[in-house]
């Protein structure tokens, strides 16, 4: 789901010069409406989140699926700014909810010790949209003139319904609830659901059974931190993300479809990183040092971009990808070991969705500066003050090691996990069967 999910939130990049010429957009105008997919995003995600609540993963996340799949189709009928605009902000309202929803999900199938791993598997699901999104845009973007239609009409159409088609298969395979999974036995079922029912216990000992109120979620510092850390991360992954197809073409003589497969390459690389620093980080438990490490690659890379040559600065933006495309999925096993789950989906939804504030940000400030100085260097230098500021940030935050105390949304500092060992050790709780 997440595959078909990034490539038709970021296949704009692909489409960039083709749409702007057919349609009439700047760079700054075709920014804006990159980055209005993430303010819808922003404003629908955490109702969205208590939705999915209410009527369960299944339900929810199919019909997420069906509903950004027909957007991204009807992408393919753009005739002007203004169509393009509303496309992009009901695309962000279609998809809204659907990030949280899925790591809200892992909270209920898995316990911390394994948590890490989850998300990394799943997130590698953008990395590879990345590397999918390059060589099949390409060939659709190569359709052009087909029965009178445009390429990037071609690539819209065609990747929105896929989206659809797989959304109808999802509902068929998707289970809600641990209960509801054919595939596990009666063995394991009991045993995931004890290790994450004690992890939770452990979560509110000190609290007994008082309510966690959803608005003092604003008042905690390090939910405003999260904010921070994940709007910091959103703005270098989506500027990588959305011009790096152009900074690609920049080399010259290639076709679309060559731009296509080398734009793929630095998401290959990311994949391998993201695989190697969920498993490190999951090993040590300590995830601070390698979102800090990851930062500050990520912030070397895209230096390194705007100081060498078009053949060498495609290397340097492998650095960048592996970089802020590694910082994510560390990122998130930070909140998710410091949140109480009661107020886990609300909480989760709302960094992600004021995170991804960054999305708006960053293509529409590429965009602006290109206009203004026709090339994108100081937006890639931009991203590296970014991505420093952030890695320090990191100093500051709670969550993240096995033995961390944590303090729950209203101050509350609950006592270290003891579900878990030693910084250093095993969980030692039961482990579920075939962990």
């Amino acid at each position: 789901m997440f595959v078909a999910n990034y490539i038709d939130r970021v296949n704009i990049g692909f489409a960039q010069d083709q749409l702007r010429a057919d349609v009439g957009l700047s760079a700054g105008a075709f920014g804006f409406g990159a980055g209005l997919f993430f303010v819808a995003y922003a404003i629908f995600e955490v109702p969205s989140n208590m939705l999915m609540e209410r009527f369960g993963p299944k339900v929810w996340l199919t019909r997420i699926m069906i509903t950004w799949g027909l957007v991204a189709a009807a992408m393919a009928f753009v005739t002007s700014a203004e169509m393009f605009y509303v496309l992009r902000f009901l695309l962000g309202v279609a998809e809204a909810g659907f990030f949280p929803a899925v790591i809200y999900y892992f909270t209920r199938w898995l316990p911390d010790s394994d948590r890490g791993r989850a998300t990394t598997i799943f997130l590698m699901g953008s990395g590879t949209a990345s590397v999918i999104a390059g060589p099949v845009s390409g060939a659709l973007l190569e359709m052009h003139g087909l029965w009178g239609h445009a390429g990037w009409q071609w690539m819209f159409f065609i990747e929105g319904i896929a989206s659809v088609l797989l959304g109808l298969v999802v509902y068929r395979f998707l289970d809600s609830r641990l209960e509801d999974a054919t595939w596990l036995t009666s063995a394991e079922k009991t045993a995931l659901t004890a290790a994450i029912d004690a992890e939770q216990a452990a979560r509110t000992r000190t609290r007994g059974t008082a309510t966690v109120s959803r608005w003092k979620l604003l008042a905690d510092p390090q939910m405003l931190l999260f904010c921070w850390l994940y709007f910091a991360i959103s703005i270098a992954l989506y500027a990588v993300t959305f011009w790096l197809p152009s900074i690609v073409d920049d080399i010259g003589g290639l076709s679309e479809f060559e731009v296509g497969l080398l734009v793929a390459v630095p998401w290959l690389c990311a994949i391998a990183a993201v695989y190697v620093t969920g498993r490190l980080s999951d090993r040590t438990g300590k995830r601070r040092p390698f979102l800090v490490g990851m930062l500050l690659l990520g912030s070397v890379g895209t230096l390194l971009a705007t100081l060498v040559s078009p053949w060498l600065a495609l290397a340097a933006l492998c650095l960048a990808a592996m970089g802020f495309k590694t910082s994510s999925p560390v990122f998130w096993t930070i909140p998710q070991s410091y949140l109480d789950a009661r107020i886990a989906a609300p909480a989760i939804a709302l960094v992600n969705s004021l995170g991804n504030l960054g999305g708006f940000v960053s293509p529409t400030a590429f965009g602006l500066l290109e206009d203004a100085t026709g090339s994108t260097r100081g937006g890639l230098i931009g991203l590296s003050v970014v991505g420093v500021l952030a890695a320090v940030t990191v100093a500051l935050v709670r969550g993240g090691g096995r033995n961390d105390r944590r303090r729950v949304p209203d101050g509350t500092q609950a006592a270290e996990h003891p579900a878990q060992g030693p910084a250093d050790g095993p969980p030692a709780g039961p482990a579920p069967a075939g962990a």
